[in-house]
């Protein structure tokens, strides 16, 4: 990796291609955030020198693969990578990677006096049935050589023989506080100098993702050493959350000519991704005083928009029709 330095607040040297979410990922387990009272219960296992299976459950950026690799590193020292395997479920979702890279690795003794190796299956979820009850059977099988620590978004789509097996953990979003600490964690070592607004428009695009916090930040600071929520919503893509509001109060006025040219300038001028506005107007409608009977129909709306294109629909269509029907319900009462 490529080691980062920096020439003045935020101005980074030529050819610096450090990725940030990498260079700043934490390396023991007390330096994650946001997740305290997961970070003691691995610490547990540590101190004991043992542990069972695993299952990290949670949304994406929340730390889950951050914690395997801690935990690792904790467990195993300088020869963790000889003891540690990492896979991704959503490459090979079938039984044949089971059989073969799984079952390869997960029998063949641990090095350098472990008692143990670990396998990681991140998106564990993305696994066929018929992958997963193979996966049962070599965790039964193997679990004298190998701990496996299966990361996840939906801990439904495991099956209920492979839960039973594992102890889970379930990672929530973090929260405002742990990601304005780490940002300014990372702000002192790059010398850069984020401004109250920056800091707020930071916490409201990741929604809790710090890895998406992270690129925000690095990619506001090839803009300059100063980070202003400008910088954060142009390279994020992102509407401000009153561009939201005016989008929403242009609706209930029922004024549909009005919502219809500034859902097309929030789109195409400022290239707002369609998946993204229908999220942050949700967002803003759980939020939003307004008659309860009208906000059930908005989210609905939103939903059904959000179906359709989760179907391949045409997306110009979709957002018109979803502004189309808010105009509709607001005419209607409600």
């Amino acid at each position: 990796m490529i080691e980062c330095t920096t020439r003045g607040a935020g101005v980074q040297t030529e050819g610096d291609q450090t990725i940030w979410i990498e260079k700043y990922r934490p390396a023991r387990l007390a330096d994650i955030v946001g997740q305290d009272e997961i970070v003691r219960r691995l610490q547990a296992y540590v101190r004991s020198g043992n542990m069972p299976h695993l299952l990290f459950t949670g949304s994406a950026g929340v730390g889950k693969t951050t914690a395997a690799v801690a935990l690792a590193k904790e467990f195993y020292g300088d020869a963790w990578q000889t003891n540690f395997r990492e896979l991704n479920a959503s490459d090979e979702r079938g039984i044949d990677v089971v059989r073969t890279q799984i079952k390869q690795f997960a029998r063949i003794s641990p090095l350098e006096g472990a008692g143990f190796k670990i396998l990681f299956l991140d998106e564990a979820d993305a696994l066929t049935p018929d992958a997963q009850a193979a996966l049962r059977r070599t965790m039964e099988n193997f679990s004298h050589t190998c701990r496996f620590i299966l990361s996840c978004n939906y801990s439904s789509k495991i099956i209920d023989p492979i839960q039973s097996r594992c102890a889970i953990f379930r990672f929530s979003p973090l929260g405002s506080r742990a990601i304005e600490k780490e940002m300014q964690r990372i702000a002192e070592q790059e010398g850069l100098d984020i401004k109250p607004d920056g800091m707020d428009a930071i916490v409201y695009v990741a929604q809790g993702d710090m890895r998406r916090a992270i690129n925000a930040l690095q990619g506001a600071s090839m803009m300059g050493g100063e980070i202003k929520s400008q910088a954060i919503y142009a390279v994020t893509s992102t509407a401000r959350p009153e561009e939201i509001e005016e989008l929403l109060d242009l609706a209930v006025k029922g004024d549909f000519e009005g919502a219809e040219r500034y859902l097309e300038t929030l789109m195409t001028e400022r290239g707002i991704a369609p998946n993204e506005l229908l999220n942050q107007c949700y967002r803003a409608l759980v939020r939003r005083s307004m008659p309860p009977a009208l906000k059930v129909e908005f989210i609905g709306h939103l939903g059904e928009a959000d179906f359709r294109l989760s179907e391949g629909a045409n997306p110009d269509i979709q957002m018109k029709a979803l502004v189309a029907n808010m105009i509709l319900s607001v005419r209607r009462g409600g």
